[in-house]
């Protein structure tokens, strides 16, 4: 099974995970999957798109354990060769992300890794293009540590190969990550956001909020390659405040080291526009004219499972 040798993020907490997503999301994405090959039936080996399963999860939710388990199912048990990639790793290039910083040097948004219009889209239609195609791609890896934290793409002589010589063509793409499958809003339904109470946007002007919402539509051209699409949910966003200073306790307890709940929060605050802004439009479902494709697990502050929606 080909797999990512890059980034991995920690579900570390005070509280252990219990994985009760698993049993929800395998019979779920095997039903598409025979879809999916019913569909196909009639193509040859060389036709077949890989099918491609987009994964939204908020950070510290226990998405981690889930793309673990999905993917063991997949290229253990049902024998398919089993790609694992995260959005993490087509961040721009150090050098890249400061040209964007210093080219918006008021927007905040923008001045360090994290929101839509921080990766290279560019890259991702290149290889994906390549998976699609059936032809030899090498697999982005990004390292968060370089630079002092700051992070930088790793060379790209160190990206592991698929779909070479020898090996055997991929045939499912697990794609996560914390912003996949977020759409651009109209700018109505943008200023009608930035209007209404929140927790961080008015921390924003709405030309700067607008910026990443442009950039966002870059993202469309992989994800309406989506097959199928999970999206674990939370009851209330704002949890996400809460399970990342519980890694952060975790951290500083195990090794002396971590950051501060107070920077903690000022971590968070540069991911949460994002969610504030695109997450209500995720929940009504990326497949409008394919309903039944989109899973939505809804859970608690306990991180367990409350709903289980198909879109």
């Amino acid at each position: 099974m080909a797999n990512k040798n890059g980034h991995q993020t920690t579900n570390g907490s005070t509280s252990q995970i219990v994985d009760d997503k698993s049993p929800i999301c395998i019979p779920f994405i095997l039903g598409r999957l025979r879809e999916h090959a019913s569909a196909d039936a009639t193509a040859t080996s060389a036709e077949r798109k890989p099918f491609i399963i987009g994964l939204n999860g908020v950070q510290g939710v226990g998405k981690t354990t889930l793309v673990r388990t999905l993917a063991e199912k997949l290229g253990g048990d049902e024998g398919l060769e089993t790609l694992v990639c995260s959005i993490d790793d087509f961040y721009l290039t150090r050098g890249d992300q400061e040209a964007l910083a210093a080219s918006h040097p008021d927007n905040q948004l923008v001045q360090v890794r994290g929101e839509p219009g921080t990766h290279d889209m560019e890259l991702a239609r290149r290889f994906f293009t390549a998976l699609c195609n059936g032809e030899p791609a090498k697999v982005p890896q990004y390292d968060k540590s370089a630079y002092s934290g700051r992070g930088d793409r790793v060379p790209e002589s160190s990206w592991a190969t698929v779909n070479g010589p020898g090996q055997r063509r991929v045939q499912v793409v697990i794609f996560e990550g914390w912003c996949v499958g977020f759409r651009r809003l109209s700018q109505s339904e943008l200023a009608d956001k930035w209007n209404a109470p929140s927790r961080t946007l008015k921390q924003h002007s709405l030309d700067h909020l607008s910026l990443v919402n442009e950039r966002l539509g870059d993202y469309d051209v992989i994800t309406d390659l989506f097959d199928a699409f999970v999206h674990i949910d939370a009851e209330n966003t704002e949890w996400v405040y809460d399970w990342r200073l519980e890694q952060e306790v975790k951290l500083r307890v195990e090794k002396g080291a971590g950051m501060t709940d107070e920077q903690v929060v000022q971590f968070v605050d540069a991911y949460y526009p994002a969610y504030e802004l695109f997450t209500d439009k995720l929940r009504k479902g990326l497949f409008a004219e394919k309903p039944g494709r989109q899973l939505r697990l809804v859970v608690g502050r306990d991180r367990k499972v409350k709903q289980t929606i198909i879109i």
